[in-house]
């Protein structure tokens, strides 16, 4: 490359050196920056330096001078800070909805948003946790294209998947396609999940991405828009025990009140707490009845109580009394 056209790219390697190679901790002295510009054929004087400095710094860029050791200067303001980076790679690192080499190629991006020796100490913690990731390389388009259909009020079609025993993923319905209106894709529970209208009998319900594929964006406009105008998403998933889907019902519980934390945690902060006496409280929610809500009921022991509908009492009792069953439990 031409001498006199590295000149013109000389403040653009400067940015870049203060990005990649610089922090509090890793300042670089004037000597520094001019025999890393000489490395691409750019020769410089210290007031030219002191000049670019003043202009990166005019630009936007916050450029401090250490004077005690290790002298030099140094980006001391970036988009991400180094917790903000961890919090972020940890949530890549662990997210399931994404194959483990899908998480690996986001790390390293995420690396490239700090210096490089604060890169270093990022990759130290880093470790991708396979085994749980999911193996859908489709995700990326299938998210690509329900973003697009969405911002286009247009529905879509796709084919949905799930486990056999041979763990492979294979098609539900044998293959029939889906035809949804896509309203809105939330994480939640480690995984990442669609929520919008099923065309097929026009209910609300929710689908795991990373078992979409084959994702096409169709001509017709979704429908469902009076049903998700004031549609409340966080109840809705509040309510949905490990996302799975059941008849909804206003179920009415008592809880001991060492439980106060973990109902808030399910329900949200809105939630309403009523003082039944100096050790219990209750409280309602809307709820879709499943084995999964039963569930967790059940894990909290004796310190948890349906109190009202008393359909539900009862088939909650049921399920107590077959899970029961399959401990030898034959007389209950």
């Amino acid at each position: 490359m031409p001498k006199s056209f590295n000149q013109k790219l000389k403040i653009l390697y400067l940015m870049q050196v203060f990005m990649e190679k610089t922090d509090c901790g890793h300042p670089m002295s004037v000597p520094d920056l001019i025999q890393y510009l000489d490395g691409y054929g750019i020769s410089v004087e210290r007031k030219t330096v002191y000049d670019d400095i003043e202009t990166l710094r005019i630009f936007g860029m916050k450029i401090e001078n250490r004077r005690e050791k290790p002298s030099g200067y140094y980006l001391a303001d970036r988009e991400f800070s180094f917790p903000e980076l961890k919090i972020l790679m940890d949530a890549v690192q662990s997210s399931r909805f994404i194959t483990e080499r899908q998480s690996r190629e986001l790390v390293r991006k995420l690396e490239h948003l700090t210096s490089i020796s604060e890169a270093k100490r990022l990759q130290s913690q880093a470790s991708v946790l396979s085994g749980n990731k999911a193996v859908n390389h489709e995700i990326y388009d299938s998210i690509q294209r329900i973003c697009d259909a969405m911002v286009d009020n247009r529905q879509i079609c796709f084919n949905y998947y799930e486990w056999d025993f041979s763990r492979e993923l294979k098609p539900k319905r044998d293959g029939a396609r889906y035809r949804v209106s896509p309203w809105k894709m939330i994480w939640n529970n480690e995984n990442y999940y669609l929520i919008g209208l099923d065309e097929r009998n026009g209910i609300v319900k929710h689908y795991r991405v990373d078992k979409i594929m084959h994702v096409s964006i169709e001509s017709q406009k979704r429908n469902g828009e009076d049903i998700f105008r004031n549609f409340d998403f966080q109840k809705y998933i509040s309510g949905t025990f490990g996302m799975f889907g059941g008849k909804e019902q206003i179920v009415k519980m008592e809880f001991e009140n060492h439980f106060v934390g973990v109902v808030l945690d399910r329900f949200g902060q809105e939630v309403m707490l009523i003082p039944k006496d100096q050790e219990h409280f209750t409280m309602q929610a809307r709820i879709s009845i499943s084995p999964q809500f039963y569930g967790w009921l059940a894990g909290l022991g004796t310190g948890a109580v349906i109190v009202s509908p008393e359909n539900i009492r009862r088939d909650y009792i049921s399920f107590l009394k077959k899970t029961l069953r399959n401990y030898g439990e034959n007389n209950i």
